[in-house]
């Protein structure tokens, strides 16, 4: 026998969901069981028990110390998941033009807490392969793409999630010792519009970086270039500006404006 879905109970469940996504539940850490029975215009032991049930499924979370609901982790790793899979689909051809002037491997690359991880990659028909970087939690600073990544951090920020002690952790070719080093390296990035590595993650393997950002101008990926030293290492500056180029055709797509928005200057007052 089929059974129907409860279209109704979803909806008064999706109806809860937007009430967590208000900018009043965002501003005050999530809402009571009392006020979103309010906005629901629904009892409250039945909102209880809609929320218990949301919970249970991690779609919702409750701040044991307020008793306040907030969306839970679960909706936003199935955000994550369709965000990334949109943008590995708008990546690819963009990767696979730039592996044809380049020939070199491309690859797309996220964040993944601290690390960078690689979503996508295209090679060419030589097909360099490097050991260990695909799938693999690398931590930013030891590579191009992880240093795009975090290139719009707040020092504050970078200080906070990348402490000394952590920098100075990397592998003995590693250039980035200490936030000095790392604050110079993120101005250098945003100057150039793209971030290099010499043999920093893996020996006889060199990187060039670009970013790729959204409609707000957050970046949200890196697409990098990597080959061996004899190769590629005599052209990262060329190689950089078309990654460049190819990382603002990529975020173009995915809906950012040509250029950040020009304030409306405030008319001087006539005497």
């Amino acid at each position: 026998m089929v059974t129907r879905m409860n279209t109704s109970g979803l909806r008064r469940d999706l109806e809860l969901l937007d009430a967590l996504a208000t900018p009043e539940a965002v501003s005050r850490g999530g809402l009571g069981v009392v006020r979103l029975a309010q906005l629901t215009g629904r009892d409250k032991s039945q909102v209880s028990r809609a929320l218990a049930a949301l919970a249970e499924a991690g779609l919702v979370d409750r701040d044991p110390a307020t008793q306040a609901f907030q969306l839970g982790w679960r909706l936003y790793a199935l955000a994550a998941v369709t965000r990334e899979a949109h943008l590995v689909r708008a990546a690819a051809p963009h990767l696979r033009r730039l592996v044809a002037q380049v020939h070199e491997t491309a690859h797309l690359c996220v964040l993944r807490g601290d690390g960078v991880l690689t979503a996508l990659s295209e090679s060419p028909q030589h097909a360099f392969r490097s050991l260990g970087w695909e799938g693999v939690g690398v931590p930013a600073p030891q590579t191009a793409a992880g240093r795009v990544l975090i290139s719009d951090w707040e020092p504050e920020v970078l200080a906070a999630r990348l402490p000394n002690e952590q920098l100075a952790n990397g592998n003995g070719r590693q250039r980035l010792r200490n936030q000095v080093d790392l604050g110079a390296e993120i101005e250098r990035i945003r100057r150039a519009g793209y971030a290099t590595a010499d043999e920093e993650f893996e020996e006889g393997l060199v990187e060039v970086a670009a970013p790729v950002r959204d409609h707000t101008h957050r970046i949200i990926a890196a697409i990098s270039i990597t080959g061996p030293k004899g190769r590629l290492g005599g052209r990262l500056e060329q190689v950089g500006e078309l990654t460049v180029r190819v990382a603002d055709e990529l975020s173009a797509a995915l809906g950012r404006p040509a250029k950040l928005p020009t304030p409306t200057p405030t008319p001087t007052p006539r005497r």
